[in-house]
């Protein structure tokens, strides 16, 4: 029955493990293994750090409270949503496993000590046995064999049909069912892909790409170019149609002939698609009703917040910071592109893998307008949770085949007239240099875990999402940056000496340390402009600050890339307000 116990993560572990492990989940493909064992590996980890994070949110919620670890479980489960029964998995979860668990809290054993206790982590002979916190004065191995003297291990054994029946269950809900399958196979959940528009946000819906103004009529989206000049509807859903009774003549055609309107696309990573755990997920202090009451949404979009981000943002952010992005700089530019953005950005998205990705795109050459796509892969090609990382890194050579062969797709896809910015690979140092120091949220209430020990844990289990940038060792980091450098002569060189049919193509670099630089001279701290979480994505105020920087850039570098600003504008406003919002 062993083997089966990975399966039984406390409730939160199969939502928070995501901030490890699906921003990178082509990281955690083990091709030359049986999909059996592959399986047992990724459910070992998911245990492990699960466990860990939970039981230290229910040690903090003690002391937060003042009150007993019975009491600070239940009210966990009580803090998470109903929706898709995952209150009602915390409760019974916490039911199987609560009394042991509280037992060694009131120990005073720590949540490594408890996780490996109860045999949510496993102690592999002749391997180190991985720790968030600092060793017990006794030493870890030891304190670890007393504490499973107290567990009556018998107990699991009677329930484990009852909590696998339960998790069953859970993952037979819609919202959550993506998440399982993508553990299940180690990938993304590429099944919620849409080719199409669609009128409800979240699974790839309009969170992710303009929101389909006529969800029945297939002919009518964003992008296209306006049939019949949109005198009797609006089939571009910019929401700009009709004809002036004095003349006869219709907006579109009134308003944004000439003014070469075009879309923003963005085909990128888990940084493109915007992936963000909230703190208060797993900080005690701050704990409410209310810091779950986005779970369902994000958990429906992978994770992601596509909405805030840099390149396709268009709602007020409500995760920190403001929500500044390409797609409104260029809407702003031109109110006739309202709508006309996508995000093909996916967690664990690489070179080798992109392409898959873009068959999702939804642009037809002959009858919707041209677009201006950002392909910006920042750092997964480089990054990977191996020991021996630099061996699993995408070597120049190939990340030229699949670039090549990736660009070519574009031009047999995108309409004439439209422009391609390559975007270079990040210098991750940044985040070891900016972060080590610090305290992870999970460590700042008793200062006991900094983002050094965090990456740490996460390398011994080998999970850690940037093994040669989340690292101690210097020189590691450093061979980690000359390879992304390397990998950004490529694209640099191609886009100095390939030309394409239907597209320009140009490459902008060094974007992350211009947002450095930039956020430095407003007086901002440079751990504001990373996930607290995960420690490893750009947060909302460097996706914002990143916007205008391109923006800017791009505005300067290359006039006409964005077309023509419309004179028409306040035409517009005036005629149709937020033109249906978004």
């Amino acid at each position: 029955m062993r083997g089966l116990r990975p399966v039984i993560p406390l409730c939160l572990s199969l939502i928070l493990i995501l901030s490890i492990g699906s921003s990178r989940s082509k990281s955690f493909l083990h091709h030359d293994m049986e999909p059996q064992r592959q399986m047992q590996i990724t459910t070992e980890r998911v245990s492990c750090i699960g466990c860990i994070l939970i039981v230290s949110v229910v040690e903090q919620l003690v002391q937060v409270h003042n009150t007993s670890a019975e009491k600070a479980m239940a009210l966990l489960c009580t803090y998470l949503p109903e929706q898709g029964g995952i209150r009602g998995t915390c409760i019974l979860i916490a039911e199987i496993f609560g009394p042991d668990l509280i037992m060694l809290l009131n120990n005073r054993l720590n949540p490594d000590v408890i996780c490996h206790a109860v045999r949510l982590c496993n102690i592999k002979p002749n391997q180190p046995i991985c720790h968030l916190y600092k060793k017990p004065v006794m030493g870890l191995k030891r304190t670890i064999k007393q504490a499973e003297k107290m567990v009556k291990m018998s107990d699991y054994v009677q329930n484990l049909d009852v909590v696998s029946g339960v998790l069953f269950k859970f993952c037979s809900y819609p919202l959550f069912k993506m998440i399982c399958e993508a553990f299940q196979s180690s990938v993304p959940a590429e099944d919620y892909d849409q080719d199409n528009f669609s009128a409800f946000p979240s699974f790839r819906g309009y969170h992710w790409r303009g929101r389909d103004c006529n969800d029945i009529d297939k002919s009518v989206y964003p992008g296209r170019s306006p049939e019949d000049w949109d005198a009797l509807h609006d089939s571009n859903c910019n929401g700009i149609w009709g004809f002036d009774p004095e003349d006869g003549i219709p907006y579109e055609k009134k308003l944004c002939e000439g003014t070469d309107a075009k879309g923003i696309i963005i085909l990128g990573d888990s940084a493109a698609a915007h992936f963000h755990i909230p703190p208060e997920w797993i900080t005690p202090m701050n704990m409410s009703k209310e810091s779950f009451s986005n779970m369902a949404l994000a958990i429906s979009n992978e994770l992601d917040w596509p909405q805030f981000s840099m390149y396709t943002g268009f709602q007020n952010s409500t995760i920190g910071g403001w929500t500044q992005s390409l797609y409104l700089r260029i809407r702003d530019w031109n109110l006739c592109n309202h709508r006309d953005y996508q995000n093909i950005a996916k967690n664990g998205g690489a070179y080798d893998n992109l392409q898959k990705y873009m068959q999702s795109l939804a642009r037809n050459q002959q009858l919707d307008k041209p677009v201006v796509v950002f392909y910006g892969l920042i750092g997964n090609d480089v990054c990977n949770p191996y020991a021996d990382t630099l061996n699993h890194m995408t070597t120049p050579e190939t990340l030229k085949t699949n670039v090549m062969m990736e660009l070519k797709y574009l031009d047999a896809h995108i309409p004439s007239g439209s422009h391609v910015v390559l975007m270079s690979l990040a210098d991750g140092r940044f985040l070891w240099d900016t972060l080590h120091d610090r305290y992870h949220p999970i460590g700042e209430l008793n200062k006991d875990v900094t983002y050094a020990q965090f990456y740490q844990f996460l390398s011994c289990l080998t999970s850690n999402p940037c093994e040669g940038w989340m690292n101690i060792n210097e020189t590691l980091r450093n061979l980690t940056t000359e390879r992304a450098e390397q990998l950004s002569s490529v694209l640099q060189e191609i886009a100095a000496s390939e030309k394409f049919n239907n597209f320009k193509i140009n490459y902008f670099e060094n974007l992350y340390q211009k947002v450095t630089a930039k956020w430095a001279s407003l007086g901002g701290k440079p751990w504001d402009l990373l996930e607290p979480v995960d420690g490893f994505h750009p947060s909302q105020i460097s996706s914002a600050v990143g916007a205008d920087l391109i923006w800017e850039e791009v505005i300067q570098r290359w006039p006409g890339i964005f077309g023509k600003q419309n004179p028409f504008n306040q035409e517009i406003i005036a005629k149709f307000g937020d033109q249906g919002g978004h």
